[in-house]
């Protein structure tokens, strides 16, 4: 029962949150830089995720960078609204504002660090799913959240109407392939590397990173496979993963805002702490990683 439907797009770019010197939100340069993704080949955009430095925004900020990204795109490119937390109240006040500032989904994080029951796990999910009208993307991401979802689990919350999609981090491609066939749910590959995998698995697209620099041949690696060209699918593949490996070597929201800096589409790598911009030295490397990929602004 493997799903061919892309409810949220191919292609969606975890944005990075663009800022001042000082960690203010710089809103123009997010507006620039989600026009910039859209005009390479992004179909959608994930606001407010781990990329785009969620844990240390602050709901008004959230709002507002919504608020400012939709006015941009206008209404056909897709937006999720992150709501990651391990207080569910929390997140559920994240989906509600991100519906009232004019998001199409929410892509809700497993709770991270409490390490809750299967059920206290579902129950959370259904807490989000119950705050709004919009469809949701369940983000399985047990690396970061210490907290895998089970089969049991998935079954249950495949069974809520409004959770049409799962971002999988996992890098379990062949547990997918089966939750996909036996759930129906749209599944996005939430690791770049695998995104092909997880294609040929019956995936529909991937919540990408590695997109803020190559989301033109992200989107043409997908194109390829939907058309059966799995010679040009593997080719394509092959190209990217230096990319990719540049792109995580350290972490991946530092690493993208360096890579969009470099590229001219935002003008600085501010970052609020616990992360901290590239040093100079890990700036020049990345930028030699992606020039050997054959990456240039």
């Amino acid at each position: 029962m493997t799903s061919t439907h892309r409810p949220f797009g191919t292609v969606l770019t975890a944005m990075v949150t663009p800022m001042h010197e000082g960690g203010a939100l710089d809103l123009e340069s997010a507006q620039a830089l989600a026009q910039f993704l859209v005009a390479r080949g992004s179909d959608g955009l994930v606001l407010s995720g781990t990329t785009g430095e969620a844990p240390t925004t602050h709901a008004p900020e959230k709002v507002d960078l919504l608020r400012a990204v939709r006015e941009a795109v206008g209404p056909d490119v897709t937006i999720l609204t992150g709501a990651g937390s391990n207080d569910t109240a929390h997140a559920v006040r994240m989906a509600e504002q991100g519906e009232e500032a004019g998001a199409d989904g929410v892509l809700a994080l497993t709770p991270y660090y409490s390490k809750p029951s299967q059920a206290g796990l579902v129950a959370h999910f259904r807490a989000i799913v119950g705050a709004t009208d919009l469809p949701v993307m369940v983000y399985d991401i047990p690396g970061r959240t210490a907290l895998a979802i089970s089969d049991p689990a998935y079954d249950a919350l495949a069974a809520l109407d409004r959770i049409v999609a799962v971002k999988d981090a996992t890098g379990d491609v062949a547990g997918a392939k089966a939750r996909m066939e036996r759930t129906g749910l749209a599944w996005y590959s939430g690791d770049d590397a695998l995104t092909l995998d997880f294609l040929r698995a019956g995936g529909v697209g991937v919540v990408s990173v590695s997109s803020h620099v190559v989301s033109r041949e992200l989107a043409a690696m997908i194109a390829a496979h939907d058309a059966g060209d799995a010679a040009e699918a593997d080719r394509i593949h092959e190209s990217l993963l230096s990319v990719h490996e540049a792109i995580f070597t350290g972490p991946g929201a530092m690493n993208a805002k360096s890579a969009a800096y470099w590229l001219g589409a935002i003008p600085g790598r501010a970052m609020r702490l616990p992360l901290l911009p590239a040093t100079p030295a890990e700036y020049d490397a990345l930028v030699a990683r992606l020039e050997a990929a054959g990456i240039h602004p």
